[in-house]
């Protein structure tokens, strides 16, 4: 995976409209990746997988490649 695809999973998150994680992923979009913001939206993806990883929707598998990606 590269950074584009990436850039393209976060902005799902960022519209999904979900407060977990929109809010971080426009945080993130907006800062260009900064340090803190990818800190911040680790925390968010995380969450998010935990509460909602296997649920059957389009983010379960997002969530995971993000967290690779952003490792």
């Amino acid at each position: 995976m590269t950074n584009t695809e990436l850039v393209k999973i976060i902005e799902k998150f960022a519209a999904s409209g979900w407060d977990a994680i929109d809010a971080p992923s426009k945080k993130w979009l907006a800062s260009n990746g900064s340090a803190d913001a990818a800190e911040e939206l680790k925390k968010a993806v995380d969450q998010a997988d935990k509460a909602c990883g296997s649920c059957g929707c389009e983010f379960d598998s997002l969530y995971k490649e993000a967290l690779v990606l952003l490792a």
